[in-house]
């Protein structure tokens, strides 16, 4: 099954079909993410990573929106999204003036079907139902963190908790320099 690495740049990787909407990048496909419909078939698609590209993308919420849709269309049941982006709270994110969206592992909730059906059953939620407004289905199988570097060292040499860590974290910006997601596309209900 074809495995897709949107918005590649110059970062390449070997056994995926690498695309950006830059022709200098070295991609192996040329395609403007923010415009749809996506030029692969429904359901063709069992891996796409967004390494350090998908901030760049959807300024325009419908536009992100949109992209969202176009990744739960070409994927199949089970596929595996990747995402990788610097945190909303770190100078990383917010030095670069082409990040134009800020991703963070809490919004992947709102498009999670069965989640938005709970809310919906227990009225627990004012959550947006995007999973069914959008019709689309995302499990969040794994959200990580990367520290920064100087608190990681903190962490490693037992200066601060990862506890500590964490207050902080809610506290201070740069602490927290990278968030890690990895998605299950669900399709059979």
């Amino acid at each position: 099954m074809m495995k897709l690495n949107m918005g590649c740049g110059n970062r390449g990787i070997d056994g995926y079909v690498n695309v950006d909407k830059y022709p200098n990048s070295g991609a192996d496909m040329v395609v403007d993410l923010e415009k749809t419909p996506w030029p692969w078939e429904t359901g063709s698609v069992g891996e796409v990573r967004f390494i350090h590209s998908l901030e760049h993308m959807g300024q325009d919420t419908s536009t992100y929106l949109g992209i969202l849709r176009e990744t739960y269309r070409i994927c199949a049941d089970g596929a595996s999204v990747t995402i990788h982006v610097p945190h909303p709270k770190h100078d990383n994110f917010t030095g670069d003036p082409t990040h134009v969206r800020a991703i963070t592992a809490q919004q992947f909730l709102l498009f999670d079907r069965q989640l938005n059906d709970h809310w919906k059953a227990t009225q627990s939620s004012a959550a947006t139902p995007l999973a069914h407004y959008l019709d689309i289905d995302f499990v969040t199988t794994q959200s990580n963190v990367v520290l920064d570097p100087l608190y990681q060292s903190k962490l490693a040499s037992g200066e601060l908790t990862i506890d500590a860590i964490a207050e902080l974290a809610r506290q201070v910006n740069n602490v927290i320099a990278e968030v890690h997601i990895t998605l299950k596309v669900r399709k059979v209900h």
